[in-house]
Order: structure tokens, then sequence, then C-alpha cells
């Protein structure tokens, strides 16, 4: 009896131990990878499932998927996402909206020099820009996301273009657009219309219209970022209160690029997760630009809350040097172990791929050691 029972004790002894050997094992670390991902809307419910394992393979945990902004595409793909053991992220831009019956001709966004975004844009032909001050404009952004909210699939939605037009150009895009932006220009000054200049001369007492140099005036700066933000923060609320999560695309540096730039002071935003968009070479800047901003970025939201830095991939590493569209460049296979390495060490929480699908096999190779470095404490 006494040898059954130690028998018996040795055993669940070994078993203890198995277990508790198991339960220590190191879980192999590996970056948060988030993708970029649109154009999906044509495939088959095969082609995707494949596509969405390869992604999965290849080291992507979640994709920010653009599909419109018909709820049945998110379900639809989100369901073969999530078999693929895929998050998903409705990526919806905000203030950029072509014209339909639902939308006013007088919600969009006029210059300095009287133009509306609808009819002169500014840059490309897309640059239609929603005022943020019309009621109108919010209600409709507040439906047309909480439709897409309220889809099982759909982790969190993803907001894009929740800016002014870009008022100065990055630096690297001037060549492109034959322009030098060494200050702000009129016609790339927006929003001027008379809901904005009057709320602002009620709130101010200064009548924009008849300052000298409108760029000169903080207040009026200030103005128009709380324009944004004050959208931002109620479609949060509204987003939240359907139990979902919200976060966007945004651009780098909310002090040294983003408030000047676009008139983004994003650190003001109440989202769960920001993705800035760190794409160097748009800046003319190298891989320690990708970190600097990145700790600006974790800086400016005192470490409270995720950023996942945005990488942008070039997709013809062979032809960078002679392509002459900016657009076009990004990072090189040999540079992108360097833009992971800055954007975990400064402190961000993973990266996000611009694009998978701009990735060559040379990227991948790159990619697939270095997401499973942690670069965090070196």
């Amino acid at each position: 009896m006494k040898n059954t029972y130690f028998l018996l004790s040795a055993f669940l002894f070994l078993i203890a131990c198995t277990s508790l050997k198991e339960s220590t094992k190191t879980i192999p670390y590996k970056i948060p990878v988030y993708a970029w991902v649109s154009d999906l809307n044509s495939l088959t419910d095969t082609e995707l499932k494949t596509k969405f394992e390869f992604y999965k393979n290849k080291g992507i945990d979640v994709l920010m998927y653009h599909g419109g902004h018909d709820p049945l595409t998110y379900q639809r793909v989100g369901k073969i996402a999530k078999e693929a053991g895929l998050g998903l992220d409705a990526w919806i831009p905000t203030m950029v909206q072509n014209k339909t019956p639902e939308i006013s001709s007088d919600w969009y966004a006029v210059n300095r020099n009287g133009e509306s975004a609808l009819e002169k844009p500014a840059y490309v032909a897309y640059y239609k820009f929603l005022c943020p001050s019309k009621e109108g404009v919010y209600n409709f952004l507040e439906t047309m996301y909480d439709k897409i909210a309220q889809v099982k699939e759909v982790d969190a939605i993803h907001l894009d273009y929740i800016r002014f037009p870009d008022v100065i150009l990055a630096r690297g895009l001037w060549k492109k657009y034959g322009l030098v932006m060494d200050k702000e220009y009129a016609p790339y000054d927006y929003c001027n219309c008379e809901d904005c200049t009057n709320a602002f001369k009620s709130i101010t007492g200064i009548d924009i219209k008849k300052a000298e140099d409108p760029s000169k005036i903080e207040e009026w700066k200030t103005f128009r970022y709380n324009l944004i933000s004050n959208l931002v923060n109620r479609l949060s609320t509204k987003i939240h209160s359907r139990g979902k999560q919200i976060n966007a695309a945004v651009f780098p540096g909310p002090g040294s690029v983003a408030k000047k730039l676009v008139r983004q002071e994003w650190n003001k935003w109440n989202l769960d997760t920001y993705f800035p968009m760190n794409y160097n070479d748009f800046y003319l800047e190298g891989t320690d630009w990708i970190g600097a901003v990145t700790k600006e970025a974790v800086t400016a939201v005192e470490a409270k809350k995720p950023i996942i830095s945005g990488l942008f991939i070039c997709p013809d590493p062979a032809k960078k040097r002679s392509e002459p569209d900016p657009e076009n460049h990004g990072l090189l296979p040999e540079e992108l172990e360097a833009a992971i390495q800055q954007s975990m060490q400064n402190g961000a929480t993973g990266i996000c791929l611009f694009t998978p699908d701009r990735m060559t096999e040379a990227h991948w190779e790159v990619f697939g050691n270095a997401i499973h470095k942690d670069f965090r404490y070196k």
C-alpha cells in the first residue's frame, strides 16, 4: 500500500514538474505587425483566403482594410481574415469625400482665395476635403462609421485623411508638384468658409479676412487644430459606444510636422492607437529620422497609448534612383531592418506596412528576421 502511494505521489510530482516546465517556456518574441491593404473587393473568397494566409505566414497580425463604405464588404473580407488568424480594422478616409447626393456642395472646405475643394481641389483631383465646422459633415461621418462599427468582423475603425489639405507639402514632394512651399500660400490654406471665419471671430474677436498675413495669427491655427480634434473626439465617443476601438493614420511628429503641414494636433485626440506615417523619403530623411519622430510621438502621448510606426516600402528597389515620382520611392530591403529597429528602440508598440503588396522577396527576407528581434531595450 505504501509502495503504491509512493509511486502515485512520484507520478503526480513528475506531472506537476512537467506542467511547470511547460508553463514557464519562453514564447518567442515577435513585433506586432499591421498592414494597410486595399483593392480586395474583386477577389473571390478563395483568392482572399490564399492572400490572407500568405500575410499571416509572413508575420502580419492585423489588416487595415480600405474597402469603401459598404458594411457587407467588411463583413465578407473580415470573416475570411478572421479564419486566417488576422485582425481587421476598417480603413476609411474621413475628410476626403467625393460628391454624392448625401453630401451638400456647401460642405466642402474653402481656401483663402475663396475656392471650394470640390470645384478646385489642391494638388490632385481626389483632394475634395470637407469642412469640419459643418454639423452636416459630422452627421454624415458619424452615420458612415457607425454602420461599419456594427459589423461583427470589424475590430476597429481606422480614420485617414482626418485633417485639412497640406498647407505645406512634405519637402520630398515639392519637385513633383512644381512648388516651393517655404510658407503658407493662399491656394492651399483651408478652411476659410463663412462658417469657419465667423465662428473664429465670435470666439476671438479677430476678423481673419482682414489680417495682413493670416498665417501669422496663432489663434487662427489653434482654432483649426481644434476643429479637427473636436470632430475626432465626437466620433471616438460614438465608436466606443459600440464597443469598438478607433485609431487613425496621422502625419509624423505631432509638434514638428503634423501641426505645421496639415493642422493635426493628434496627441489631443481620444484614440486607442495612433499610426504615424513615418515615410522618411517624403521628407528627404534617412532611417534615423524615423526614430526621432517615433520618440516625439511616444512623448506626445506620454507613452499612455500605443504608437504604431508606419513604414513606406519601395516597390521596385532597382529603379528607385531613376524613379522621378517620390511616391514610388520608399524603404529598400537593406533599409528595412534599420527602420524597424529605429521604431522599436524609440518606443513604438509595433509597425505598419504600406503596403505588403509593395514588398519584394528581398524585403520579406529581411522583415522575417527583423520582426523576431527585440530591439526595445538595446
